[in-house]
């Protein structure tokens, strides 16, 4: 069978990103100039790529993201709620530092990395990860031979890499999550491999990883 590639982008910088604010799932914040610039950055590198399918998850800074992806590429936009981010819940628009403050009994239990907790009114990582995996599965169903982008969050990406590497989701995280990166991914049937990892080459300044501490 011919393999499916997949190319998991996530959004440009936001304001949040540079303050360290927690956004997740329902919580946004627009891109920053230097987030809009990596968009265009993005936009220009896959119009080189032959790109048959474009996706997106519908939150505010992947939409800023993928527009001009879009236009770059001549390809309509399917937006994807189960391609957000992970829903923290109260957690959502606060530092950590916040969190530890306004919540401390939530947050050290959040600090435990335990893969079934579930912040108050948000999801747990297992529950996150089920979420994205059958969405993207659900996305790739019926591609054979064909590269479908899809512009997503930090969280979505780091869910994928555990996912196929068999990391697990208790671990902390040793990859990185760079705003604006392309991460390559192949599929065939139900066999999930990465390609590359962290492709940041078309961006010209430092790209910001991520919040995640724990």
């Amino acid at each position: 069978m011919a393999e499916a590639r997949i190319l998991l982008i996530r959004h440009g910088e936001t304001e949040w990103n540079r303050e360290g604010r927690i956004q997740g799932y329902h919580a946004d914040s627009p891109l920053t100039a230097t987030g809009r610039e990596q968009a265009r950055a993005v936009a220009e590198r896959l119009a080189r790529e032959d790109i048959d399918t474009l996706y997106s998850s519908d939150a505010g800074r992947t939409r800023e993201t993928v527009e001009p992806i879009g236009k770059a590429t001549r390809l309509p936009v399917a937006y994807e709620k189960a391609l957000r981010e992970r829903n923290y819940g109260v957690f959502e628009g606060r530092t950590y530092k916040e969190v530890e403050l306004e919540h401390p009994e939530a947050f050290q239990k959040f600090r435990t990395r335990d893969p079934h907790y579930v912040p108050p009114s948000g999801e747990s990582t297992v529950q996150f990860h089920d979420r994205v995996v059958a969405a993207l599965e659900r996305i790739v169903a019926g591609v054979a031979g064909k590269c479908v982008a899809v512009v997503t969050h930090g969280g979505v990406l780091g869910m994928m890499y555990r996912h196929v590497t068999g990391t697990p989701l208790d671990s902390k995280r040793s990859y990185s999550m760079h705003n604006a990166s392309i991460n390559r991914f192949l599929y065939s049937g139900e066999h999930w491999s990465i390609e590359a990892w962290g492709d940041v080459e078309h961006l010209t300044a430092d790209s910001i990883d991520s919040i995640d501490k724990f």
